[in-house]
């Protein structure tokens, strides 16, 4: 078959381009040029064959003969198509999953109960066997799940928790690596309030991928998050204020402070550690939106006693959020405590991979802990909420300030343009 339709002047022209499967675009090609490539697709970003490059060689680390599970959404396909193409290219056996974000949907509205508590023993298996873990996000509809129950969410959460301990032991023990990237997709450039080309170059920018040298560059960050991580280690309690109305004392003596460099989360940015379990003492009034399980909620404030939440509200979306404080014992319990590094991420996007990035933050996770940081919670909820301290925010290490407004006080720690 040939290449184009061509010869306007030619009868059989206007028939041709009549019964073709074509849309509006294609049609407006056709009509001003008189061709129309039989094999149409959507130009493909080459940034995207470079992210996989930094995902596959870099973060993930991917070695002759391991199995490299990627899992994505329809949306995804092109970055996908890259990744095991770069997977083969290091020798490994790529697994790909690619299922619509609607399953998920569907089974939450319709499944039964007995449904939403089964335990998939097909994924847990590749839990089991992978030596590589890529997810993908891009997710078609940010607030698909807006409108469902809490209380069934709840279920689903909590029907999934083995295989998420599963998933953080290995990854504690490193027999699993891993790592999770956002395919700058129509949705959530929607989400970010930004078109679809400002979101790209936002996405590409926050994992430093137009730097010269990126992984000189993440190899940069990394170095300054290490220092910053060596001397929180030495500390035994946090503080962390905002002209909000936070005052939050989070005790870390004794756990690890791990550095996020880009090689689990991508993009990645921060420094985090577990808290000690009863240790965590005061009020946090969050400044930005939270995200979880496409559900918004703002205005959340939690007050904590001996390391548990014993009164969260929110002025969005109170009723989901004690929904997934109270779907077990461990909900109510911080299983992290970070801090963001990326001065490259400068603006809050309604994503948390990148919002708990933004240089000048900190955040908790509410629920189950990363064994490797030494915490020792466990629960079917991880909920990741950010407070911004870049407008009168402090951090106090053992009382000394560390960070005021956002910024480090120690210039070999990280901060904008390094």
């Amino acid at each position: 078959m040939g290449n184009t339709l061509s010869n306007t002047e030619d009868p059989r022209f206007s028939e041709a381009w009549l019964k073709l499967p074509i849309d509006s675009s294609q049609l407006w090609l056709i009509l001003s040029t008189g061709r129309l490539s039989c094999n149409q697709t959507t130009m493909i970003d080459p940034r995207l064959d470079k992210l996989a490059n930094v995902l596959v060689r870099y973060s993930s680390e991917v070695r002759p003969g391991q199995l490299v599970g990627i899992s994505a959404p329809i949306a995804a396909k092109p970055l996908v198509l890259s990744l095991y193409r770069e997977v083969l290219l290091a020798g490994a056996h790529p697994l790909v999953l690619i299922s619509p974000d609607e399953c998920a949907e569907i089974l939450l509205r319709t499944g039964s109960e007995d449904q939403l508590r089964f335990a998939n023993p097909i994924e847990m298996r590749e839990v089991e066997i992978a030596d590589v873990s890529i997810h993908v996000l891009a997710p078609e509809n940010t607030r698909a799940l807006t409108d469902i129950d809490p209380r069934r969410q709840a279920i689903r959460s909590n029907a999934r928790r083995p295989m998420m301990n599963l998933f953080l032991q290995r990854a504690a023990e490193k027999s699993l690596r891993w790592v999770a990237t956002q395919f700058p997709c129509q949705s959530s450039a929607q989400e970010a309030e930004m078109s679809l080309a400002a979101y790209e170059d936002f996405v590409f920018r926050a994992g430093l991928l137009e730097e010269p040298d990126p992984l000189a560059a993440w190899k940069s960050l990394s170095e300054r998050q290490q220092r910053l991580a060596y001397r929180l280690q030495a500390a035994r309690e946090l503080r962390f204020t905002t002209p909000e109305g936070t005052d939050l004392r989070i005790g870390v003596e004794g756990r690890t402070w791990i550095n996020c460099d880009g090689h689990e989360n991508f993009p990645d940015g921060e420094v985090f550690t577990g808290p000690l379990e009863d240790a965590t003492e005061g009020i946090i009034c969050f400044n930005l939106p939270s995200i979880h399980a496409n559900r918004e909620v703002c205005g959340v404030r939690l007050t904590f006693q001996a390391g548990r939440v014993v009164d969260a509200s929110a002025t969005k979306g109170e009723e989901f959020l004690i929904q997934m404080v109270d779907q077990d014992p461990g909900a109510r319990i911080l299983g992290e405590a970070a801090i963001g590094c990326n001065y490259a991420i400068t603006r809050h996007t309604r994503n948390t991979l990148f919002d708990e990035k933004i240089g000048g933050t900190f955040h908790v996770a509410l629920g189950t802990a990363y064994p490797e940081s030494g915490g020792k919670n466990r629960s079917g909820l991880h909920w990741d909420m950010v407070c911004d301290l870049r407008q009168g925010g402090r951090i106090f290490a053992d009382g000394q300030v560390i960070s005021e407004n956002g910024r480090f006080v120690d210039p070999a720690w990280p901060h904008p343009g390094g």
